[in-house]
């Protein structure tokens, strides 16, 4: 059983959630002594991901992915002293702060949303988008977003399956 204290901290910026030294436990696998994303945010994000056709979970190099035949629709981690430290710079901070990727459609990008927190942009492929991930985060749109980017990558057979934001 892994065991981690979540704490919250209200301040000028906001509310936001952070592991409690004291109390972090880390996964079996999460040699490197970082921190790892709250069970119940990773269960909130699987209860999303695993409802579309033939997703997949599995633990990442950090945190947890959910793909579609191989290739991956989201990613949450936590950023945690700088490390990962290129999730810390796309996100401009060391952490403690979770993160989500996803894919979004290139055209789309340009939205003013995309160009203010809680995203940013990470740099490693065109498409990418990431989400700080606290106690506003409206879980609907994580929804939507999440469902948006399966279907640019899943199949179009699946994609058919699936009730889309818009459709």
């Amino acid at each position: 059983m892994i065991v981690t204290m979540i704490v919250k901290q209200e301040d000028s910026l906001g509310t936001r959630w952070h592991v409690d030294p004291a109390h972090a436990a880390m996964t079996e696998d999460h040699v490197n002594g970082h921190a790892d994303v709250p069970p119940a945010i990773v269960a909130r994000l699987a209860s999303i991901c695993l409802g579309l056709p033939e997703a997949c979970e599995e633990r990442a190099w950090a945190g947890t992915r959910w793909s579609i035949r191989k290739k991956n629709f989201a990613h949450v981690l936590m950023i945690d002293s700088g490390w990962p430290p290129a999730y810390a710079q796309a996100a401009e901070s060391n952490g403690p702060a979770i993160v989500l990727t996803f894919r979004f459609p290139v055209r789309k990008l340009d939205a003013p949303r995309f160009a203010r927190s809680p995203f940013f942009r990470p740099v490693w492929f065109p498409d990418i988008v990431g989400m700080v991930i606290d106690d506003r985060v409206d879980w609907d749109e994580v929804a939507d977003l999440l469902t948006e980017s399966y279907s640019l990558l899943a199949p179009k057979k699946l994609v058919a399956l699936v009730d889309r934001p818009g459709d």
